[in-house]
């Protein structure tokens, strides 16, 4: 046996015991919700290169079809999430709703964003099967380096104010949110980051994860934001509110942002917190109070679509219509 193997085992090992013992001490005060389907399935093989089309696959992985291009942010696809020890065997929490869409659906994905490093948001296994030579991969700073092998185009670390603008028109750009980034405690130096997607005249913007932060009205002082993903769960106990913002913080983030739309995500799919599964997007509508018809897509795989190009202003627009005529696959 070659002399490293044993430290290589050890390395792995002993992370591994660190998190499961951590995670079963404090699952016997979540939630244990039964397995249940995915609620929708979309079709995004027809979706149409004139109008931005998006749906929340699970968790906070968002597909969006932004005028052409294929965009997925923190991929996991995974029937669990956490450290794998050896392919096919990984220690962590299980879904309880499957995604919406799957890994042979998502092949074709043109643009990858990584928010951060925690393996709720970065698995390595997912990004391996999407992985193909015309894929582009933006993650926050000094992230590069766990794609290291990768087989995609180009893996751009995003930090800072200058933004990166793709051949087809599209610009990403950083936004700063508050929150952490090591993958296991001894990483001190991975970044964070949200991001803001700019083409056509439209914006995106994908937080990742984000405890209450005054930065979000930034994006109200630059003309607001057509969408927003908001995440909105693993807030409790009061402890995780230093990294993850309630539902009603996420709101007021929300309105601050000056966004038209939102999408609650983070939430319904890993018990990672011990608020009951649902909880999160009741508090959320409730909140959203008279605005809650704003809050576009409640369900996995529910598909929301805006801005088609050869329409006046509105007309293209699916939040204009009663919550139960939006699109749904």
């Amino acid at each position: 046996m070659i002399w490293y193997v044993p430290f290589l085992l050890a390395a792995l090992t002993v992370p591994a015991l660190w998190l499961g013992i951590r995670y079963r001490k404090n699952r016997k005060e979540m939630p244990h919700p039964v397995r249940r389907p995915a609620p929708n399935r979309p079709e995004p093989e027809t979706w149409k290169d004139r109008e931005v089309t998006v749906t929340w696959v699970g968790h906070a992985t968002c597909y969006l079809h932004f005028y052409g291009t294929r965009i997925l942010t923190d991929p996991v696809l995974e029937e669990r999430v956490g450290l794998e020890l050896f392919p096919g065997l990984k220690i962590g929490p299980r879904r309880f709703v499957p995604p919406a869409l799957s890994l042979e659906s998502l092949k074709d994905t043109d643009l990858i964003l990584l928010s951060h490093a925690h393996m709720d948001h970065l698995d390595l296994p997912t990004l391996k099967k999407l992985a193909h030579p015309g894929m582009t991969v933006v993650t926050a700073a000094k992230m590069g380096r766990l794609l290291k092998g990768l087989p995609v185009g180009k893996v751009v670390e995003l930090s800072g104010t200058d933004p990166l603008r793709l051949p087809d028109g599209l610009t990403v750009k950083a936004f700063p949110v508050r929150h952490w980034g090591s993958r296991f405690p001894w990483n001190t130096d991975f970044g964070w980051t949200g991001y803001i997607l700019e083409k056509e005249g439209r914006k995106v913007v994908f937080p990742g994860d984000t405890a209450y932060t005054s930065t979000f009205a930034r994006l109200k002082e630059q003309g607001g934001v057509d969408l927003l993903f908001m995440p909105i769960g693993a807030y409790q106990p009061d402890a995780l509110t230093a990294y993850h913002c309630t539902p009603e913080q996420g709101w007021r983030m929300a309105v601050e942002a000056g966004a038209r739309w939102i999408v609650p995500i983070h939430w319904n799919t890993f018990v990672l917190s011990k608020e009951p599964v649902g909880e999160p997007i009741q508090r959320f509508l409730t909140a959203a109070g008279d605005r809650r018809k704003d809050v576009v897509i409640r369900e996995q795989g529910e598909v929301f679509r805006f801005g088609t190009l050869d329409e006046a202003p509105g007309e293209g627009d699916e939040a204009s219509k009663p919550l139960t005529e939006r699109h749904k696959q």
